[in-house]
């Protein structure tokens, strides 16, 4: 008995003007899409199905933002969602006012919504026109902290592939930076002694086995992660099953560069031996350690060899 075709996936590619749109259709291309942007909603069922596309089981990405003709975020899920013979999703573009606005002034372009005001008015319109859509997103990318690489990266990890499983991350950041804008759980590591304070660790991160050994010395650490691992190996596999493609686990210190970093890498270590493959990235590991940002030494738990 043969098994049924699986139907080609449409991704609707959207959300913060400057956020990556077009990179992001770029990349797709350049995994075998059929892609198209600022299509005219009028004209999606017609891209989908029609007869001058040659390969019909070709995954489909259109982009559409505040550009496009016919843009309506309340009805966009909808309309998507009416096309058969397809799964469709919307993938969520976004990235942090100040990032924006630093890529329209690098760029000097003007924003579509406030072409005769300061981009920071266009973004703060754009950002109140789609958050219906945002909250109706299959997954939401923030791009503030990627380089074109990790852009790349992270969508060959959802888009590249075929799996049932749900694409996996595991993310460390520091809270004094701003917390993860994305992550489906956050695990605070804020109860533990912090590395920046110990002679000889400060300027490692929790890539290196003496942080790692420091951390994992901690009281509380291990039955934390036994906790935290026994959680998500019972979670993760009913995601898939529920149609949710991509979950995110987040684990944050005070700077993103000791204490998150081990438990991320930790973890990894236990859910790849589970069976599970886990992406890790570090949102904050390239930054250089500073004081100002770890704050004092005795507003978290002493820290001792």
């Amino acid at each position: 008995m043969s098994r049924p075709r699986k139907l080609p996936r449409l991704l609707l590619v959207t959300g913060m003007s400057g956020a990556g749109k077009s990179s992001v259709l770029d990349a797709l291309e350049d995994m075998g899409w059929d892609t198209v942007d600022n299509l005219p909603t009028a004209l999606l069922h017609e891209f989908v199905h029609g007869a001058d596309r040659a390969r019909r089981d070709a995954h489909v990405a259109i982009g559409m933002d505040s550009r496009s003709r016919g843009f309506d975020p309340q009805r966009l899920p909808e309309l998507l969602h009416s096309i058969a013979g397809v799964v469709p999703e919307i993938l969520y573009l976004d990235a942090s006012g100040a990032e924006l606005n630093r890529r329209y002034d690098e760029t000097r372009r003007r924003h579509p919504l406030a072409p005769d005001r300061p981009a920071e008015d266009g973004i703060a319109r754009e950002r109140s026109l789609t958050a219906s859509l945002r909250i109706a997103a299959d997954s939401v990318i923030d791009t503030t902290d990627f380089t074109p690489a990790d852009l790349r990266d992270e969508l060959r990890r959802r888009y590249g592939g075929e799996s049932d499983e749900p694409v996996l991350t595991i993310m460390s950041f520091g809270f004094a930076r701003g917390i993860s804008r994305t992550a489906d759980y956050v695990f605070d590591l804020r109860f533990l002694p912090n590395p920046h304070w110990v002679d000889g660790l400060r300027s490692l991160t929790g890539r290196d086995e003496p942080v790692q050994e420091f951390v994992a010395r901690q009281e509380g650490f291990d039955t934390f992660m036994d906790r935290v691992e026994e959680l998500l190996a019972d979670l993760i596999p009913r995601f898939g099953p529920a149609g949710k493609s991509y979950v995110e686990v987040a684990f944050g210190c005070t700077g993103g560069r000791h204490r998150s970093v081990a438990a991320a890498v930790g973890m990894g270590e236990r859910l790849r031996a589970r069976g599970f493959s886990p992406n890790i990235r570090h949102r904050d590991l390239s930054l250089n350690p500073s004081d100002s940002i770890e704050g004092e030494s005795g507003q978290e738990p002493a820290a001792s060899i």
